[in-house]
């Protein structure tokens, strides 16, 4: 039985800029230029992913280009704009048992300290203060909920995370 190999997007290519082949960056990373960490950047072509490395990459006005490996013209170029960015998910950095990455709750099952089922992590908002669990149940509960925004807010809301479980374990109030 083969392992499926996870992939994440981590940007998209925007439009060509100058004659020699650079594109323009769009990065999905907590830090912006964190996306020139990561290599080989996977493309995928006609339903296949293409390896691709950054030969040289640079800031430009608010933003960032870059120029691949083997991308020497502008017509090169064009033909990859738009293209979602991947990384292979074994290249990310390993994190401690206490961390964890915001992909790894999606799906989850969200329950509360007294053990009422809330449904799954379907989203998750980044807000100026905290971050908030878009929770989502598959019919209307009891309190005619099908959709529940909680605050993830560590120990105060959220106080516990199972990776084996699948399950976040949160002090909320199911009629909130």
């Amino acid at each position: 039985m083969s392992e499926q190999i996870e992939n994440i997007v981590v940007g998209k290519l925007g439009a060509t800029y100058g004659i020699r082949g650079w594109l323009k960056v769009h990065s999905f990373t907590d830090s912006a230029e964190n996306i020139f960490q990561y290599s080989p950047w996977l493309l995928n072509q006609n339903g296949s992913l293409v390896e691709y490395k950054v030969e040289s990459w640079k800031r430009h006005n608010k933003g960032y280009v870059c120029k691949l490996e083997g991308i020497d013209v502008r017509e090169d170029a064009h033909l990859l704009t738009n293209f979602e960015i991947s990384i292979n998910a074994a290249s990310l950095p390993k994190l401690s048992e206490d961390e964890f990455y915001w992909r790894e709750l999606f799906g989850m099952q969200v329950v509360t300290t007294k053990g009422y089922s809330l449904g799954t992590v379907d989203d998750i908002l980044e807000t100026g203060s905290n971050d908030v669990l878009v929770v989502k149940a598959n019919l209307k509960d009891a309190f005619g909920k099908k959709e529940r925004l909680i605050p993830f807010l560590e120990e105060q809301v959220v106080t516990n995370i199972d990776r084996d479980a699948q399950r976040i374990e949160v002090d909320w109030d199911p009629g909130f």
